[in-house]
C-alpha cells in the first residue's frame, strides 16, 4: 500500500480516504480542495498527462523515464505532473475535482486504496490491450507475482499492472534482540514467540523503550494479525471470470486454481470470534506494556524512533529501507522476518500501477505508456534505490540492498512466493469510510477490558455496515 519516491509515501500511504467514502463524487466542486493550474497535469496541450502523488520535484525524478519512453514513442509527448497532497484522500479527491472540472489526467498512479474506486467509477479496462499485445507482456508477467496482478483485478477485468508493492513484514532492531538474549527469529515463528520475544526485550530494557509499535491504520495495524489469524474485519470473496488473463499468463503457475476476477469486499465481519480474538491478543500487548496504545500516524517521526533504538519490532514494508538508511541506521541495525504465524502465516500487501482513465484523450497513447513503464528498462529508472518493493522480482536482488541492507531482503518477495495466499489489504470501492468506521473504534477496543472490546467490535460492526452502504 499499501516508499518516498512520490508515487509511494509511508507516511501517506494508509491514511483514511474520508473524502472518498463520504460520497464525494456527488459533490459540489466548490466543497473541495481548491486547484491551481500547476495542479491540472498536461492542461492547455495536447501532451499524454501523466498524474503522480508528490511534489515538482519527483515529477523531475521522471525525467529520464520519459526520455526513455520517448526514444520509442517520439510521437508521444508525454507530461508526468506530481499533484501536491496530504495523503491518498487528497490526492484523490484533487483527481476527481479535476473530472468534475472537465479536466482529468489521462493516466494516473493508484494505490490498492484507491484501486477498486477507479475500477468501479473512472478506469478504462486493460483487457483488449493486453490480448492484443499478449507476447510482449508475457515477460513481464513472469517476472511479476500473480498475487499482485490479483489485486488489480476488478469483476473480471484487469484494470492496473503492478509496479510496485510492499507487505506488511516484521523489522526488529537487532540490538535489542541481542541485549534480550534472543536470536533472530524463526521463519515460522508464531504470534506466542513473538509475545515472548517483546517480553524479553522489556526485561532487558525496563524504560524508555517500546518492545513493540504500531498504528491504528488499514496497512500494518490490525489487519496484519486479522490475516495471520485467517479473518478480517471484512468478509472477503472473490468474484467469478478473469480466465481469458489467467490462462494467457499464468496457466503454469503453481498457484493458478487460486486466481479468480477479484476481490470482493461485501460485508462486515467485526462480528468474527476470530476478530474478537485478535483484538484481544493486542490488547494484552498493550495493558502488559509490551505494545503501545495505537494512535493514527506513523512515516518519518516512526523512522526516527526506530532508527534512535527506542523500538525493538514495528511492521512495515519494503519501503522502510531507504528510509532507516537515510536516518543513518547501519545496514546490521536492523532486520526484518516474516509476520508471526497463527492460524495461517498468510501477510496483507499493498501495490500500485498506473490506471487509463476513461475520459483519457487517446487510450492507445497511454496504454503505450502504462506498457513502457512495466518493462525492466523503466521500472530501473524508477527505483535506483530500496525506497520501495520493485513488482518484478527480478529487481529484488543484493544490488538493490547493498550498503543499505537489511541482511535477509530476501524475506520481502519471499513473503509472495512462500505464502501465495498473501493477499491485498481490504479496499473496496468504499475504502475511505470503511478505513474510517476501522481507525474510529480499534483504540477503544484495545484500551479497555473486555467489556469495552466487546463494545468497540459491535460498534464497528454496524459502522462497517453503513460505509458498505455508501455508494
Amino acid at each position: 500500500m499499501p516508499g518516498s519516491n512520490g508515487m509511494l509515501r509511508e507516511i501517506s500511504r494508509r491514511t483514511a480516504l474520508g473524502a472518498l467514502g463520504a460520497g464525494i463524487v456527488g459533490a459540489t466542486v466548490a466543497s473541495w480542495p481548491r486547484l491551481t493550474g500547476m495542479d491540472i497535469p498536461g492542461r492547455g496541450d495536447n501532451s499524454l498527462s501523466i498524474a503522480i502523488m508528490g511534489t515538482a520535484a519527483d515529477a523531475a525524478a521522471r525525467q529520464r523515464v520519459i526520455d526513455a519512453f520517448t526514444r520509442v514513442h517520439p510521437e508521444i509527448p508525454v507530461k508526468v505532473q506530481a499533484i501536491q497532497a496530504v495523503d491518498w484522500k487528497d490526492f484523490f479527491t484533487k483527481i476527481l475535482t479535476m473530472v468534475a472540472a472537465g479536466t482529468p489526467p489521462d493516466v494516473v498512479y493508484v494505490a490498492t486504496e484507491g484501486a477498486q474506486l477507479f475500477a468501479e467509477k473512472l478506469a478504462h479496462p486493460l483487457d483488449d490491450y493486453l490480448r492484443r499485445d499478449a507476447a510482449d507482456m508475457k515477460e513481464y508477467f513472469a517476472d511479476v507475482h500473480p498475487s499482485l496482478v490479483e489485486a488489480f483485478m476488478y469483476k473480471g477485468s484487469l484494470f492496473q499492472l503492478p509496479i510496485d508493492w510492499n507487505a506488511a513484514n516484521m523489522y526488529y532492531n537487532t540490538s535489542a534482540l541481542q541485549q534480550a538474549g534472543l536470536d533472530r527469529p524463526a521463519d515460522n515463528w508464531t504470534q506466542v514467540d513473538f509475545r515472548n520475544s517483546l517480553a524479553a526485550m522489556r526485561k532487558a530494557r525496563p524504560s524508555d523503550f517500546t518492545p513493540y509499535y504500531w498504528t491504528n491504520r488499514l496497512f500494518g495495524g490490525v489487519v496484519p494479525w486479522l490475516y495471520a489469524n485467517d479473518t478480517s474485519f471484512l468478509k472477503e470473496t472473490k468474484s467469478t471470470g478473469g480466465e481469458w488473463f489467467w490462462d494467457s499468463f499464468y496457466a503454469q503457475d503453481p498457484s493458478r486454481k487460486l486466481r479468480s476476477g477479484g476481490y470482493q469486499w461485501l460485508e462486515p465481519n467485526a462480528d468474527d470470534p476470530r476478530v474478537y480474538e485478535t483484538f484481544d491478543y493486542l490488547r494484552g500487548l498493550v495493558k502488559d506494556g509490551l505494545g503501545v496504545r495505537p494512535e493514527e500516524g506513523g512515516g518519518s517521526s516512526l523512522i526516527g524512533l526506530f532508527a534512535s533504538n527506542r523500538i525493538g519490532m514495528t511492521p512495515a514494508g519494503g519501503y522502510w529501507v531507504e528510509g532507516l538508511h537515510e536516518a543513518g541506521m547501519a545496514e546490521d541495525g536492523f532486520d526484518v522476518q516474516f509476520f508471526p504465524r497463527w492460524r495461517t502465516q498468510r501477510h496483507q500487501f499493498g501495490t500500485a500501477g498506473y490506471a487509463i482513465m476513461k475520459t483519457a484523450k487517446d487510450k492507445d497513447a497511454a496504454w503505450e505508456w502504462v506498457k513502457f513503464s512495466s518493462s525492466l528498462e523503466a521500472m530501473r529508472l524508477v527505483f535506483p534505490t530500496p525506497n520501495t518493493t520493485p513488482a518484478r522480482r527480478s529487481m529484488v536482488n543484493a544490488e538493490l540492498y547493498a550498503g543499505r541492507g537489511p541482511k535477509h531482503w530476501k524475506v520481502f518477495y519471499d513473503t509472495l512466493d512462500k505464502f501465495p495466499t498473501t493477499g491485498p489489504i481490504p479496499a473496496p470501492a468504499q475504502e475511505a469510510a470503511v478505513e474510517t468506521a476501522l481507525m474510529k473504534n480499534v483504540s477503544l477496543a484495545v484500551s479497555g477490558d473486555e467489556r469495552q472490546l466487546k463494545q468497540a467490535l459491535d460498534s464497528m460492526q454496524r459502522d462497517l455496515e453503513i460505509a458498505l452502504r455508501r455508494q
